[in-house]
This record gives structure tokens, sequence and C-alpha cells, in this order.
């Protein structure tokens, strides 16, 4: 798993919940007793009964939900002598309806069980697809350190269209993280091609701009084998970057991306990108070119490569989150806590919950020695 944890509640909090749900319907079955027998006699409240085998049927397997049944049964008749109640049809009548509750209870608990071990089978799946498709990033690449936060839109999911990448290549380390248009399956879809396409073209390709090249070229070859492909009509905004072991140096190239954060010390600014290239899979509206920044990256400099998932959340005025402003409050922060950080932040800065993919990785250029 990339680090950064996924959108999701608490497993702990999960469990008391389940807890919670689990003691209701013994909760209804006192209280309903308790109601009947400290009320006139008048005020009937066996009917309630019927409360608890439904409740059941969240929680409790399928045997659970029918013993709580036949415990609300039993209560229910009990209830029923001591009132007074003719066996036929007044206890009979609230039996069989007790019955008839108790019987599409145990119908729905199936049902659920049933869909909780598909769900199961189908995240399982899903988190394979993710070490497949989005791999755990090293910690530690040639003369960098990696720290990562990744975090898809949808509940529950493990991935989404922000994607991201680090190689090992010749004389260097080559870096991509990127984002495609819109969300769902059909970006998953793009990602995982963009993704084989950098895989097989990062230590083949001679420059940035041939990688660039390489990437679209992959995004086009797919959509001429599958035109009706969703993710043929899909743009990406990339930013390559390139550290060589032997210069302090980063090479940048951004296909439509958000320029990255450099920090240097304790000063934060945005890498200048004069000339970006449009996104994968646009560049055939202008003619290509790719033009490459060459920034000072030297032992302890950070580099944060982040999509528009971070900069553009917003706050409750619609104030987008002040990134640069946070980067720089975080300059003595080590570098494995800046993801949990920045997620942290996100979280209570965006007014309805971030709602986009969020991808972010802190390059830092290890100290040398």
């Amino acid at each position: 798993m990339p680090s950064g944890a996924h959108r999701g509640r608490p497993r702990g909090r999960s469990r008391t919940q389940i807890n919670i749900g689990r003691f209701l319907p013994f909760l209804v079955m006192v209280l309903t007793v308790l109601a009947d027998r400290l009320t006139d006699e008048e005020e009937r409240y066996d009917r309630l009964l019927a409360a608890a085998p439904a409740l059941a049927a969240v929680t409790w397997s399928v045997r659970g939900t029918v013993v709580i049944g036949v415990i609300a049964m039993v209560l229910g008749g009990l209830l029923g002598v001591h009132s007074g109640d003719a066996f036929f049809p007044d206890i009979a009548a609230n039996e069989l309806a007790l019955a008839a509750v108790t019987a599409a209870s145990a119908w729905i608990s199936h049902a659920r069980l049933r869909y909780e071990r598909e769900l199961r089978e189908v995240t399982a799946v899903a988190e394979v697809v993710q070490r497949v498709v989005l791999r755990p990033l090293p910690p530690r690449l040639g003369p960098v350190d990696l720290h990562l936060l990744y975090v898809a839109a949808a509940a529950k999911a493990r991935i989404g269209g922000d994607f991201y990448e680090a190689v090992r290549v010749p004389g260097g380390v080559r870096l991509m993280l990127g984002d495609v248009q819109g969300k769902g399956l059909g970006a998953v879809e793009t990602a995982s091609v963009l993704l084989g396409s950098f895989r097989a073209a990062a230590d083949e390709a001679p420059d940035l701009p041939a990688l660039a090249d390489r990437l679209e070229e992959g995004l086009g070859r797919y959509g001429a084998w599958d035109p009706d492909s969703d993710a043929a009509g899909r743009f990406a905004t990339v930013v390559l970057v390139e550290i060589p072991d032997d210069e302090a140096v980063a090479r940048l190239l951004s296909c439509g991306h958000p320029a990255p954060f450099l920090q240097h010390g304790t000063r934060v600014r945005p890498v200048p990108f004069a000339d970006p290239s449009l996104p994968v899979n646009l560049s055939g509206l202008l003619a290509a070119h790719h033009h490459v920044e060459v920034v000072p990256f030297v032992p302890g400099d950070r580099l944060l490569l982040y999509t528009d998932g971070v900069s553009e959340t917003r706050d409750r005025d619609g104030t987008f989150y002040p990134l640069e402003e946070r980067m720089s409050r975080w300059v003595d922060e080590p570098g494995e806590r800046v993801p949990a950080l920045l997620h942290r932040e996100l979280d209570a800065y965006a007014d309805h919950g971030v709602d986009d993919d969020v991808a972010a990785m802190l390059v830092v250029r290890r100290p040398e020695g």
C-alpha cells in the first residue's frame, strides 16, 4: 500500500458501530417489555417486538436473526397471556406476524451476508489491481527518498484517476505523477495505459521529451486498438522528473500539470514552467514540442509533485487550499511526516470533505555520504 491512508472510516469506529447494532435488538425487546408492563393495560407495546428481528438482520447471521425472532415471539406470547388475550385470534395472529417478520429478516440477513462476501472478494481483487497498476513506492530510490500521499475520491476505492511512478534508470531516477480527466473506471483505464507506457520507456528514452512522446504514442495506440474504449477520449496532465546521480539538478517537463514546489533551505517556490506542453492526448491540437526546465536540486532540497485534488481543494468560502504557505510552514518537518500532515490538513480544510482524487509525492535529495 502506498503511504497515506485511503479514505475510509477507521476500523475501530466500524467495529463499535457493529457492536451497537448487535445490541439494539435486545434493547428493543427489553424496552418493549418494560413499556408494556409499566403502562396502562389499554396501552399495548408488544407489536414493537417485530422491530427486534428486523434490526437483527442488519448485523446478525441468519441463525442469530432467527434466534432473536424466536425470543421476540416468546416474549410476545407471554405479554399476550399476561394481558389476558385470547389465544385465538389475538395471540396467534401476533405470533404469525412475528414469525413472518422473522422469516423475512432471516432472508435479508442471508442476502446481506452474500453481498458482504462478494464485496470482500471485489475488495481483494481491487487491492491486487492496485499493487499491479499503482505499485507502492520504494522509500529510497537512487539519490532520493520518496514519500507519497494517495487518496481515491470514490468511497472505499483503492485507485482513481491520479497516478504515479518512480523508476531507477542508468545514471539517475525518473518520476511521473499525473491526473486523468474525469473519474471512474475510464480514468483508471487511462492511468493504467500511461503507467504501462512510462514503465516500458523510462529506461530507454534518451531524455524527458522522448519519454513524453512515448506516453502520447502509447495512449494513441491504445485508442486505435480499442476506439470504443472510454480511455481513448480522455486526456491527462503529467509532470515528468529526472534526477541524475552525478548532477545537483532536477529536470522537469510539464504536460499541462500544476507546477511542483521546490524547497531549498527554508524557501519554497513553484518551479517556473516557461513553456509547458499540452496534456497527453491533446498534443495533436498543436505541433508537438516539449521544453525541459532545469532547476538546482542539491542535497537536502525537496520537491513536491501534486495533482489538482490538492491545489483545488476549497473551504466553505471557496478559497483554494494554500499549499505554498503550508509547505513553507513544514520546511523543518521530517519528509516522512509531510504526507500525513497534508492529508490531515486537506480533510480539515475542505468544506464537505475531499471529493477528488489526491496524489502528492515528496522527493527529497539525500545528503551526500
